[in-house]
């Protein structure tokens, strides 16, 4: 266990140092600039909050592909509740039917994985799928747009000089590590990632475990799409998309066992601050959004071939 926790950090430490040198070099008044550093801030909460997402089924071993659409159709509900009337009984509806349907998908998820036992990847891929079609039938692809300050207000709002939506972010983390390392359904988690039959034969309910790892999944995709939804002053069944790839990316990055049983939050708070920041520093020198798609994916690749020759070394 400490040799993977160290070669991880040894990783990010490495690309750290190396991102860091070369924006300084080519871009040093943009790069540390005071609204760059903003800038990384409003960008990180989203896909934070979404990495979250994804990072607790990849410890079970599973994965979960339909956190995007899952948030598009929980940032669509709230939209059309917020748009008709700009009124308290409104939100919370919104936000409650939108909490619903998060459930619903989380459920739909840990149904299709715990009891009819199918793949993960296939399962949550045809989750996705299908969220994403009633997304786009039902507003027939279109944007809703022109939110009430009561939701616009929490982009801009800061809390000890801190966003608020960093802060959000900050606090999701501190509950989900806390849960994870110090909750009985947390080491549940990193049991069944480790070995799910003798798990079961330890008699802990490994399907109401993975039940609720996707619900909980889902849920995190609703405070997400609250987030995007203030800083676009938007939403729509397409917007997103490349938050899937970054997303696992950032997993894997931050020390998660592709097949379950190892990872912790630190590492992925701390992937996240480093693809940020090579993100931003990449749109500063103008280079394609597509050259930057291909990285992650050599990115991806390399950790993994690198978390692997690690498992096979201990």
């Amino acid at each position: 266990m400490r040799i993977v926790k160290d070669n991880s950090i040894k990783y990010l430490a490495i690309l750290f140092i190396f991102a860091i040198v070369i924006f300084s070099i080519l871009i040093p008044d943009i790069f540390w600039s005071v609204v760059n550093f903003q800038s990384m801030a409003s960008q990180i909460s989203v896909l934070g909050i979404l990495t979250l997402a994804m990072a607790i089924p990849m410890i079970t071993g599973g994965i979960n592909l339909s956190i995007i659409a899952s948030m598009n159709a929980c940032s669509l509900i709230i939209a059309y509740f917020v748009t008709q009337q700009d009124s308290a009984s409104y939100l919370i509806l919104g936000l409650a039917l939108s909490l619903i349907c998060a459930v619903i998908i989380g459920l739909f998820n840990g149904v299709l994985i715990a009891f009819i036992k199918v793949s993960p990847i296939l399962a949550t891929l045809g989750t996705m799928t299908l969220v994403n079609g009633i997304n786009i039938l039902v507003t027939n692809g279109s944007t809703i747009s022109n939110f009430p300050d009561s939701i616009l207000s929490i982009n801009s709002i800061e809390m000890f000089y801190i966003p608020l939506p960093v802060l959000i972010f900050i606090i999701l983390s501190i509950i989900i590590w806390f849960i994870m390392d110090k909750t009985t359904i947390g080491k549940s988690i990193y049991f069944i990632g480790n070995n799910e039959k003798a798990t079961l034969y330890s008699g802990i309910n490994v399907n109401k475990s993975i039940m609720i790892v996707y619900v909980l999944s889902s849920i995190l995709c609703v405070l997400a799409a609250i987030i995007m939804m203030s800083k676009l002053n938007s939403a729509k069944a397409s917007y997103g998309d490349s938050y899937l790839l970054i997303s696992i990316l950032a997993t894997v990055l931050g020390g998660i066992n592709p097949d379950g049983g190892k990872g912790k939050i630190l590492g992925i708070i701390i992937a996240l601050v480093i693809l940020q920041m090579i993100e931003s520093g990449l749109n500063m020198l103008g280079v394609s959004s597509y050259i930057t798609m291909v990285l992650w994916g050599i990115l991806l690749i390399l950790f993994i071939f690198l978390q692997k020759s690690k498992f096979l070394k201990s």
